[in-house]
C-alpha cells in the first residue's frame, strides 16, 4: 500500500468549499484528516478559542 500526505493551508471560516473540492479531487481513499491547531493569542493559548491554520490529509493510493 502506498500513502500520500497532502498539506492544505486553510481558513476554516472561509475555505470550506475549497476543502470540499480538494477532497472530491483525490484519486485514493481518505484515511485521515489531521488539523494543526495554532495557538497564537492568549485566548487560544488558554483554550478559549482555537485556530486551525492547515490540515494534513492522508490518502491511500
Amino acid at each position: 500500500m502506498n500513502y500520500k500526505v497532502h498539506r492544505l493551508d486553510i481558513n476554516m471560516y472561509q475555505d470550506q468549499h475549497m476543502l470540499e473540492c480538494f477532497l472530491n479531487s483525490l484519486k485514493g481513499e481518505v484515511i485521515s484528516i489531521i488539523p494543526n491547531v495554532a495557538k497564537t493569542t492568549f485566548a487560544q493559548i488558554y483554550g478559549i478559542t482555537r485556530k486551525i491554520d492547515f490540515l494534513l490529509i492522508v490518502d491511500k493510493i
